[in-house]
């Protein structure tokens, strides 16, 4: 008996230990209350619950940028974009409305705000994948490429096929891939790269020690950078089920948004590509001034004003979760929102709110269809609230909508990878541009409200009076949001 009066008293003890730990890491309050009472009344489970999705990594930070922030050559660089920066900000190009928006992203990391860019809207994978070849092949320097799901198919073989031969070119090819995402890539493909010359790594590959975390923090990212020049950036990853010009079995057609830019802001892109191969690479990359060239004299590239918003473990707060919310707050005419997986949280349901009341043109456009029941009930929670308040919410009908994107009123567009959820906000690597342009938002625009052709607005009043056991189930479900 005294083994396990001893067993009892240690269990104790480190449950308490957890709950200190708990109390001190975990900013929010309410979150803090559930894993406390997960971990005294499930016992075991609640505790391996907690070390695998609770624990705040951004505290802890997964990596460090410090090594290149520390280059002396960086700092130069860095500084000649800030006095850049500040010159596109007094220049009239941009409304001074935004001033906050941009000097918030600028002093949460190294994200300086670019003038000087083309930039062009491709919608779906029928319109990304011909302008990602082209670039591709038209690569002289070297192609840095990040996805999360790359699949080996038809579409991963075209553009695996252009890897391999710009390598043989002499082309410097690295590819990160997520080794989640990307668990179809078997070790055949990956070996036919790496024996051509393409230089290719996962990032935190899951290993059977450390699977929960591993699962938990995933780099979502879809970038590409082509010679310091052509950068991609949005939530169109390399499979074919992206693109509807294919004759897949039983395809559902895939509607989503992507952006090519040409120009200074691929200087930013090719930043975090940098950190995330030097965390993930043994084959670390040194800085270069070849991989970031100076558009800022360059008259004969395009006049849009672009800056990227980046977060995830690796990064000091959740920039994206506050730009999102810092843009909603400026908005004084409409928000127009896309986003497959919307389970907003407190905040930016309350800022969501408050637009709504105070007369703004608030559209949410949401999957009809949707590939998880369970996040799926969790959001119907929060499409009552906010069409109690007014907001008009859409259900796209013609497939699956899996793009994430925001206009805010005439002059800011928002395209990324991130989705409107607590995974996208605090446990992903997530990248989104931020595109001051009237020309660009228009265009998006025009998009969303070509998409509400073929969905169907939810009718507040029947949504509001559905049976109450669906009602309490959604909330009951709802509790689950922070780890969904």
């Amino acid at each position: 008996m005294s083994w396990i009066l001893a067993a009892q008293i240690t269990y104790i003890l480190v449950i308490l230990v957890i709950i200190f730990r708990v109390l001190l890491d975990t900013r929010s309050s309410t979150k803090a209350l559930a894993y406390i009472l997960f971990i005294i009344f499930v016992p075991f489970i609640g505790v391996f619950f907690y070390f695998s999705f609770g624990i705040n990594y951004r505290k802890r930070k997964i990596y460090s940028k410090k090594i290149l922030l520390d280059e002396p050559l960086w700092k130069q660089i860095t500084q000649r974009k800030k006095s850049y920066a500040n010159a596109i900000t007094h220049s009239g190009i941009i409304s001074d409305h935004y001033q906050q928006l941009i000097e918030y992203i600028q002093n949460s990391g190294i994200s300086q705000l670019t003038a000087n860019n083309e930039i062009k809207l491709l919608i779906n994978g029928e319109e990304k994948f011909p302008e990602l070849l082209s670039a591709l092949e038209k690569a002289t320097s070297h192609i840095h490429m990040e996805y999360y799901i790359y699949e080996n198919d038809v579409t991963g073989n075209q553009v695996a096929d252009l890897l391999i031969k710009k390598a043989k070119e002499g082309v410097e090819v690295r590819f990160i891939y997520d080794d989640f995402g990307s668990h179809s890539l078997d070790k055949s493909f990956i070996e036919k790269l790496n024996e051509a010359g393409v230089q290719t790594a996962p990032i935190y590959k899951i290993k059977w020690y450390a699977l929960a975390n591993r699962l938990n923090y995933r780099n979502h990212r879809k970038i590409v950078i082509i010679d310091t020049c052509v950068g991609f950036i949005g939530g169109i990853n390399v499979s074919d089920k992206y693109r509807n010009d294919t004759p897949l079995k039983d395809h559902l057609f895939w509607r989503d948004t992507h952006l090519m830019v040409t120009g200074q802001a691929t200087a930013q892109l090719q930043y975090l590509f940098i950190c995330d191969w030097n965390f993930c690479s043994p084959n670390k990359l040194a800085y270069s001034p070849i991989y970031f060239k100076d558009y800022t004299q360059n008259k004969t590239i395009g006049k849009e004003a672009m800056q990227i918003a980046a977060s995830g473990p690796d990064s000091s707060q959740p920039v994206i979760f506050y730009s999102l919310l810092k843009a909603i707050n400026l908005a004084k005419k409409r928000i127009f929102i896309t986003s497959p997986y919307f389970i907003p949280g407190e905040s930016l349901m309350d800022a969501l709110i408050i637009a709504i009341q105070s007369g703004l043109d608030v559209r949410i456009l949401i999957p009809g269809i949707s590939d998880s029941k369970m996040v799926n009930a969790v959001a119907n929670a929060y499409y009552t609230e906010l069409l109690r308040y007014g907001a008009k919410i859409y259900q796209y009908n013609k497939g699956f909508v899996h793009a994430k994107t925001m206009v805010i009123d005439d002059d800011l567009a928002i395209i990324g990878s991130a989705n409107m959820d607590y995974r996208s906000f605090d446990l992903n690597f997530e990248v989104n541009a931020m595109v001051y342009s009237k020309k660009i938002a228009q265009q998006l625009a025009d998009v969303f409200e070509n998409d509400l052709i073929a969905s169907e607005q939810i009718n507040a009043i029947n949504w509001l009076n559905r049976p109450k056991h669906l009602v309490l189930w959604e909330k009951i479900v709802r509790l689950l949001s922070p780890f969904l």
